[in-house]
């Protein structure tokens, strides 16, 4: 068993304590007062074991997925991969719905009281009820809306309607649109793990992402819906910034941001994934201004049919503190909510995400030693007052690409103590026993560099790659996150890693916020969605989706989720 394995499974451990205490803490707390107002704490649910029609299918697509998943993705055409997957995560879904039957699992579970098909027949003049939608938001306002739709701004409720007049009313149909729709989030992750860090670590990714536990509550909720639509946001602009129709997929990311906005408030946190697509692509200045254009149709159309978002808001919190919000204590869902975190993704993306911190720490180090070198201090080894040292005492003006300790921008210090400068690119400085530490390279190679670097008035390609001299240099190399990173290129297991990890800080600042206590299974799955592709960095992959889809069963068939 390696040691990465260890501290994989440690972590894991870890998470699992975190659920035990969450259980048992607040067990506790809703037996001796009942504030945390849901049935199975930490997550909003009955203990009932029961097993229903869905439980067979269920069981087999568990099973497909363990024993042919990294195959079939490993092998299969890549548009191939994306159809397989989407049937995969949607059939997956279908069958923990249907665990709970048809009518509870799919076709009444958004037709409850608080649901959004409570209110169809209240939006047959839509802009009326839209100029009139946040006098309804309040508990003592006349009328006020159900707590989903008081929840959200218009356009999630307007999709059901939307549903309604096209002949697909009814509760049936916003419970197979939610999850078919919902399926697409897989595929949309993939496109981006792709575009941004390499096909084969999207193909890795694939068979997590589509046996997540998080699809016991994609089927039945909208939330699966809006994951949907903001990963096909983020997607499309991962294609935009790689190059691939950049305007097309500007426009189109920009117009599904604008919309993820007014079907939930708290999916404004999915622009910290979006900036890390905009920091990891090459064409972000040239697709921001169709970006931008895009994300504002949405709000201009909602502000001129006369919906503020801003005060629907206002009102949103003030709401959220006079029901349960203002009884369910933060103490405890501040943390208890990461515990539900741990079940909705699963073991896998714990692991995962572990890997994805220990692969992501060294860039951290690297881009706080960049920033410090650009406002002019000394690197940390750098010995005060003078150059940085490389092997045995050659001062080198580049980078010299050998040992870790010979690295550094500027000069450096080589063999003998000869100053070396203006040496062509690829060069080797030989120690005084013979050996070569390593080529030189990003040196002045241009015919105006003489001994001594460029010459007054010239800039070498050296000094422009390093982003040493010329006024806004160092602020283009940390925009293009190639300064920030010492000149290196990123590799696709660290583009992932800073991927998951901009997800995982969305959920940290909606946990962080207290407007998200409980219920955050359903809630917090636009986020969710992104955590599994970590499975790609993991050995052993049957393994671990075997514990995804364990997991994923015992949830479903041991507990009444409210979703």
């Amino acid at each position: 068993m390696t040691r990465d394995l260890l501290r994989d499974l440690a972590a894991v451990l870890v998470a699992a304590l975190l659920v035990v205490a969450a259980i048992l803490v607040g067990t506790a707390i809703e037996r001796d007062d009942g504030t945390l107002h849901v049935g199975w704490p930490p997550l909003y649910a009955y203990w009932e074991p029961h097993v229903g029609p869905g439980t067979p299918a269920a069981l087999v697509v568990a099973a497909a997925v363990v024993a042919y998943g990294p195959r079939l993705a490993a092998r299969l055409p890549w548009r191939a991969l994306l159809g397989a997957a989407w049937a995969t995560a949607t059939a997956w879904t279908f069958s923990l719905a249907l665990v709970d039957g048809w009518q509870r699992g799919i076709a009444r579970r958004l037709t409850t009281a608080y649901e959004y098909l409570q209110v169809i027949d209240r939006f047959d003049d839509i802009p009326r009820a839209l100029r009139e939608f946040t006098g309804h938001i309040l508990l003592h306002s006349p009328d006020h809306w159900p707590p989903h739709v008081a929840g959200h701004p218009p356009a999630a409720t307007l999709t059901f309607v939307l549903l309604d007049r096209i002949g697909l009313g009814g509760g049936a149909w916003a419970g197979v649109w939610c999850i078919v729709v919902g399926a697409t989030a897989a595929v949309a992750v993939l496109v981006t793990v792709r575009a941004l860090a390499g096909e084969d670590l999207a193909r890795r990714a694939a068979p997590f992402l589509v046996s997540a536990p998080a699809a016991v509550w994609a089927g039945t909720s909208a939330d699966g819906y809006f994951a949907a639509v903001a990963a096909w946001a983020v997607a499309l602009l991962a294609l935009a910034v790689t190059g691939r129709r950049p305007r097309t997929a500007a426009l189109g990311s920009g117009l599904l941001f604008g919309l993820t906005g007014y079907l939930s408030y708290g999916l404004m946190l999915i622009a910290l994934v979006a900036g890390t697509v905009l920091l990891l692509g090459r064409r972000r200045l040239r697709v921001l201004p169709l970006l931008l254009a895009g994300t504002a149709v949405v709000p201009l159309v909602f502000t001129l049919l006369g919906f503020d978002w801003w005060e629907a808001y206002r009102l949103l919190v003030e709401r959220y503190y006079e029901g349960a919000g203002g009884i369910r204590p933060y103490g405890y869902w501040v943390w208890a909510n990461l515990a539900c975190t741990v079940l909705v993704v699963g073991p896998a993306a714990v692991a995962g995400l572990r890997r994805s911190t220990a692969t992501a720490a060294p860039l951290a180090r690297t881009a706080a030693r960049s920033l410090t070198r650009r406002t002019g201090a000394l690197p940390a080894d750098a010995p005060a007052g003078g150059p940085a040292t490389g092997p045995a005492g050659v001062a080198v003006t580049g980078t010299v690409n050998g040992p870790a300790d010979a690295r550094t921008n500027g000069t450096a210090t080589g063999p003998a103590g000869v100053a070396v400068n203006g040496l062509p690119t690829g060069a080797l400085i030989s120690s005084a026993n013979g050996s070569t530490p390593g080529p030189v390279t990003g040196l002045a190679t241009d015919p105006v560099a003489g001994p001594h670097g460029p010459r007054s008035g010239s800039e070498s390609p050296a000094a422009r790659d390093a982003g040493a001299e010329g006024p806004g240099s160092g602020w283009r190399r940390l925009l293009g996150g190639r300064r920030l990173l010492g000149g290196r290129p990123l590799s696709g297991e660290q583009r992932l890693a800073l991927l998951v990890l901009a997800a995982a800080l969305a959920i940290l600042a909606a946990d962080l916020s207290g407007m998200s206590k409980a219920e955050t299974e359903r809630i917090w799955l636009p986020f969710a969605a992104w955590l599994p592709a970590a499975g790609a960095l993991l050995t052993r992959p049957r393994g671990w989706l075997a514990a995804q889809t364990v997991l994923a069963l015992l949830l479903n068939h041991l507990l009444l989720t409210g979703w």
